[in-house]
């Protein structure tokens, strides 16, 4: 049985999006490769045809992945989610206890996790630290640079 992904209204819909554009816009053009390649002549010896074939055969499987990862996505409900703690949406700023630096991050899903963005994993080490955690808490983390202590000033959604 595949993994239940948790998204966001605003990643699942990246994702549909992203599988839109396989099935309608790469597929397409693959296909148009490859028959422009079959017209070519003798196939044995097509680089051009082999190529298009693979490409097509790698597109096929991501757009099988991507139907099965959205097949078994769940969409988080973020009417309930509750700000007394650190939780999965949750928006947390915090400072860094050792030199004073402070952030802020959006806990998220694996799968929508970017750091351009603020927006951190559940399952790295900050975001494993931080979860349950309540305001006015130190939070320690465990990173490969050893242990960090993070206190959190603040908690939103």
């Amino acid at each position: 049985m595949s993994q239940v992904n948790y998204y966001t209204e605003e990643g699942l819909k990246k994702l549909k999006d992203e599988l839109h554009d396989m099935k309608t816009v790469q597929r397409p053009a693959i296909s148009a490769q490859i028959a422009e390649a079959r017209d070519k002549g003798d196939l044995s010896e097509n680089a051009e045809y082999d190529a298009a074939k693979e490409a097509q055969g790698l597109l096929e499987m991501k757009i099988s992945k991507l139907e099965s990862v959205i097949a078994n996505a769940r969409l988080i409900d973020e009417t309930n989610i509750d700000n007394s703690k650190v939780y999965i949406l949750s928006k947390v700023k915090i400072k860094n206890v050792a030199n004073g630096m402070q952030m802020e991050y959006t806990l998220v899903a694996e799968n929508e996790a970017d750091l351009k963005e603020k927006k951190i994993s559940i399952d790295s080490p900050i975001g494993k630290g931080l979860l349950g955690k309540v305001k006015g808490e130190i939070a320690d983390v465990q990173t490969p640079a050893g242990i960090m202590k993070f206190e959190i000033l603040e908690i939103s959604r």
